[in-house]
């Protein structure tokens, strides 16, 4: 009897052992570029990459990018506002190992910090006398970051395989330049974007928007974000729908339990990851 309850024992040890095994997922490698340099808008920023399980073991493999803005909040606690980081490196391990997102390259580019409304908004907002710089924070991406990113790691560098995405006005920025660059950014993330900004000008660019393929456009919100910031954003989501967008290029969630904030964002990312990646 004591000798089957010892088998019983070493055989539940092992599944459990198992078990344990499968629920940790193969971990990635956090990269940094710690002062890029742009010519165009005359700053210096971090740059934090994240690269996939299997990268260093695997190089002949080349692999679709993420360009994620407000770097600092992606992955570290100790740069996180408010000491709340996306942890995107977890959710990106996570939806890799569960095999529901293909491996991905994700660049998290730091804010500007007091240069971050200019940079992530389109229009200058006269009333708040700030704002209008998105194109050439665009230009950044394009001329200066992406070759870079390029030239360095095992990237897909075309537009098929590249996305950009955000938050708040890093959604808005992420918004706009797959709107107006469709041809490099082919896949977007716009997470509770800030459409107030400028008397909803994003509207108008979206209405401008006459490319001949739509670019995958992943659009959330949360249901503690406020009334207007919730009407604004389902006004978006009709708009989209009304120009063309639907169940094969668009993902729409309204997170009813989701603040404005980074913890919010953290719990979601991994199914902007699933939707933006598909296996």
């Amino acid at each position: 009897m004591r000798e089957m309850r010892d088998t019983l024992r070493a055989t539940f040890g092992r599944v459990l052992g198992l078990q344990n095994r499968r629920r940790e997922f193969r971990r990635g490698a956090l990269d940094w570029i710690p002062e890029f340099e742009s010519k165009i808008l005359g700053n210096k920023r971090g740059i934090s990459v994240y690269l996939p399980p299997g990268y260093a073991e695997r190089p002949e493999v080349r692999y679709p990018v993420l360009y994620m803005q407000d770097g600092q909040n992606l992955f570290e606690p100790g740069r996180a506002f408010a000491g709340q980081p996306w942890r995107l490196d977890s959710a990106a391990e996570e939806v890799i190992g569960q095999r529901t997102a293909e491996p991905m390259i994700i660049v998290g580019i730091d804010h500007a910090g007091t240069g971050r409304v200019d940079e992530y908004t389109p229009t200058r907002d006269t009333m708040r006398r700030a704002g209008g710089k998105a194109n050439d924070y665009g230009r950044m991406l394009i001329e200066e970051l992406k070759p870079a990113i390029d030239s360095r790691y095992r990237t897909r560098p075309e537009g098929e395989n590249t996305a950009v995405g955000g938050s708040s006005l890093g959604g808005l920025v992420s918004l706009y330049l797959g709107l107006t660059r469709p041809d490099v950014f082919s896949r977007l993330a716009a997470m509770s974007p800030s459409v107030w900004w400028d008397k909803k000008a994003i509207l108008g660019v979206l209405d401008r928007f006459n490319a001949p393929r739509r670019p995958r456009i992943w659009l959330d919100v949360g249901g503690r974000e406020g009334r207007d910031a919730l009407s604004d954003v389902r006004l978006l989501r009709d708009r989209l729908m009304a120009k063309g967008w639907g169940s094969g290029d668009f993902a729409y969630h309204e997170d009813r339990r989701g603040e404005h904030s980074e913890h919010a964002w953290a719990r979601r990312v991994g199914g902007v990851l699933e939707f933006l990646f598909p296996p």
